[in-house]
């Protein structure tokens, strides 16, 4: 009897390593959004760790010891790219990996920050690193994260081709779900304010302006002037809707709300997903959610 158990428990070692055993490929993400379409597209192949956290400011955010753990432990980081993660060197360098490092935004058009502000004096330095505001940007993240999965895990290529083209497609309907919702909304009605100038390449593609009194980074002070412009142009151009953000301090939004007289139209989603029982634990929510909101605000 202990012979053919001792032959039973070789056959076991022999035939390798059972697929629904088998080992996850540890992927770190920078921050909530690219962790959602990282496990998108890696399914149950990957584990996901995610350094900047949901309903959390990715601007102020500061690398601990726990976070160069996660990247020496991972055998594959993901980041934003267009100067999101400041911090990134830093941390691989704290980190003594050679893990590969893919920027989910290659191949994406960059903004330079400045668009309709400059206009109003107020002026927006750098490269404008919110590119996952516009749908035809996250399919191009969506194709550089399949393929990095691809080349760090080989075995798992029908797995990713898969889960990736399956998202590709609820993209492009949600893709033409934002527009079919905006186009409702008149031409000369679509401006709103927001907190901090998250939403340029929503702008650019769906056709709907935003001002915002802040920068394109939450740690960014608004200039006394600035705001001072922003009340002048609502005032003068009865822009009716004001939004605040999950990740930043609503007060001046609200402040702004009460010298114009224009109404708070609710909560935009910017730069992190909210908690899975809030209204945008996806992306695919989020941008839906957004776009509700300012649907309803807009009149659409």
């Amino acid at each position: 009897m202990r012979r053919l158990v001792a032959c039973a428990v070789l056959a076991l070692l022999a035939c390798g390593t059972p697929a629904a055993a088998q080992e996850k490929v540890k992927v770190v993400a920078s921050f909530s959004i690219l962790a959602d379409l990282v496990r998108n597209v890696g399914g149950g192949r990957v584990e996901v760790a995610v350094l900047i956290g949901r309903n959390e400011d990715s601007h102020a955010f500061e690398p601990s010891p726990a976070d160069s753990r996660r990247v020496a432990d991972a055998r594959l980081v993901v980041v934003n790219g267009l100067g999101f993660e400041g911090w990134l060197n830093r941390l691989v360098q704290a980190a003594g990996s050679k893990v590969p490092v893919i920027v989910a935004s290659t191949g994406v058009q960059a903004r330079d920050g400045q668009g309709d502000e400059t206009r109003l004096g107020l002026e927006r330095a750098g490269v404008d690193p919110h590119a996952w505001q516009s749908v035809a940007n996250v399919k191009r993240y969506v194709a550089n994260i399949r393929d990095a999965l691809i080349k760090v895990d080989p075995a798992g290529q029908g797995t990713y081709t898969a889960n990736a083209a399956a998202y590709l497609a609820r993209l492009d309907a949600l893709d033409r779900e934002i527009r079919s919702t905006l186009a409702k909304i008149p031409a000369d009605r679509r401006r709103v304010i927001s907190s901090h100038d998250a939403f340029g390449y929503f702008a650019d593609a769906y056709g709907v302006a935003f001002l915002a009194p802040g920068g394109l980074s939450t740690d960014a002070e608004p200039s006394a002037r600035a705001v001072a412009r922003i009340i002048q142009r609502i005032r003068s151009e009865k822009i009716g809707a004001l939004f605040l953000e999950n990740v930043v301090d609503p007060r001046l939004v609200q402040i702004i709300a009460r010298e114009t007289g224009a109404r708070v139209g609710g909560t935009l989603y910017s730069d992190a997903l909210t908690g899975p029982d809030g209204p945008a634990p996806t992306y695919l929510d989020m941008m839906r959610r957004n776009v509700r909101q300012l649907a309803a605000a807009l009149g659409g």
